[in-house]
């Protein structure tokens, strides 16, 4: 889950390089939110595909923020 993904970089050292397709799938769908920005994979990119999360956009930061008050 792309909401999941997003708290669990939410302390990486930027650009942080992601390589699972499960990885890239959330980034692609982060970036289309404006929640991230990211270098994300040509559609036909093998076998060498990742994406580059260059950092968490303020956008991204209240919405980490409004997720991680739902959890506590």
């Amino acid at each position: 889950m792309p909401m999941d993904f997003l708290r669990r970089i939410k302390d990486a050292s930027f650009p942080l390089a992601v390589r699972e397709q499960a990885d890239i799938d959330c980034a692609a769908v982060l970036v289309a939110a404006d929640l991230i920005e990211a270098n994300l994979p040509e559609p036909g990119d093998r076998p060498n595909r990742q994406a580059v999360i260059l950092r968490i956009t303020p956008q991204g930061r209240v919405a980490l923020a409004r997720l991680l008050r739902q959890r506590a």
